[in-house]
């Protein structure tokens, strides 16, 4: 059982949540600069970073999973419930996939991870952000980054690959401590340079740019092709020319839709 990650609203309201999000959305936008014209998904609590492209990407839209509770969101980013494990969106659909409070609260990481492949587009790029397993915030349950399943580098570098993605950069955030006086918060900008020139692995937060492995997925020569998919797709979450809505029916792997089929012959 994944666990469940509280109080993602009333931390980002905090001063200490503010700032937080403020050096966090630097490290954002120095990796994704420019999205324009893309379709932008977040995965877990997204809602104070995805600002940094709704002007310009073609879309932006979260996926909140529901072990994150839920008490407002904001409507200017349109918002699906559903779990990680299963994203409800159509294969290669998404430019880019940005997971922050998403990774550590995952039932199942691997799983997870194989779903943001299937939907990235082949060109596609994601970016996980994950609590630092040696950081000080991972150890601190009054914060969000304290709760579920902290990750090294080199864990988050090797869960990626594993799961056919590229690595192209790194980055780490959060060197202030979270704790202390407003007073050392103003701070914080300092922090982060003292922090990655003097003790880079010691950051609140690892950050890992991956891209999709395309060939990596090909099968061999002989090897039967993988199995086809269909997932259901809500109307509010993606328009209507891009999916025939909540009607779509999901076919497992190693089924066979014999509908498509009209000469196969009927089972014993």
């Amino acid at each position: 059982m994944s666990p469940e990650v509280h109080g993602l609203p009333e931390f980002y309201a905090s001063a200490m949540g503010l700032v937080a999000a403020r050096r966090l959305r630097e490290r954002l936008h120095a990796a994704w600069p420019n999205l324009g014209g893309m379709n932008v998904l977040g995965l877990g609590w997204t809602a104070p970073y995805l600002g940094l492209w709704q002007a310009d990407a073609r879309r932006c839209l979260s996926l909140v999973p529901p072990q994150i509770e839920v008490s407002r969101w904001p409507a200017q980013h349109p918002m699906v419930m559903a779990e990680q494990e299963a994203l409800p969106f159509p294969d290669r659909s998404m430019d880019r996939v940005l997971i922050v409070h998403g990774l550590e609260a995952a039932d199942h990481a691997r799983r997870m991870m194989r779903e943001v492949w299937r939907v990235l587009a082949d060109n596609g790029r994601v970016l996980v952000v994950a609590p630092n397993r040696r950081g000080v915030w991972a150890h601190l349950e009054k914060t969000p980054f304290g709760q579920g399943q902290p990750y090294s580098m080199g864990q988050l570098r090797r869960l990626l690959k594993r799961q056919l993605f590229t690595v192209e950069q790194h980055d780490t955030a959060l060197y202030i401590p979270p704790f202390g006086p407003r007073a050392l918060m103003r701070g914080s900008r300092l922090w982060e340079r003292m922090g990655k020139a003097v003790a880079p692995r010691l950051a609140g937060l690892v950050m890992i740019e991956a891209s999709k492995s395309v060939w990596a997925a090909v099968p061999a020569n002989g090897a039967s092709s993988p199995a086809r998919r269909m997932v259901a797709v809500g109307g509010r979450a993606w328009p209507r020319h891009h999916g025939p809505g909540l009607k779509a029916a999901r076919l497992t792997e190693g089924e066979n839709d014999e509908r498509r089929q009209p000469d196969a012959q009927p089972r014993d």
